[in-house]
């Protein structure tokens, strides 16, 4: 797991943000994001500086650029 601060967490994802790269996006039990990507790979994250409305936001925003996410916030 990786632990970070909003802005950090945004520019590390921004290019990343597309259904070719990133399989799947969503909250886990312990509120921790995780990405899925396509080769495998799980990257979970902890970010530490955020509310609610802000991850739903990310969340909604990756759903529109065609990344499947589950909201069960």
């Amino acid at each position: 797991m990786k632990t970070c601060k909003l802005s950090d967490f945004m520019q590390a994802l921004k290019p990343w943000i597309s259904e070719d790269y990133i399989r799947k996006a969503y909250l886990d039990d312990n509120g921790h994001f995780v990405l899925l990507f396509v080769d495998g790979v799980k990257d979970v994250y902890q970010i530490e500086d955020c509310e609610k409305f802000q991850i739903e936001a990310i969340l909604e925003d990756m759903k529109k650029k065609g990344v499947s996410v589950e909201f069960s916030l």
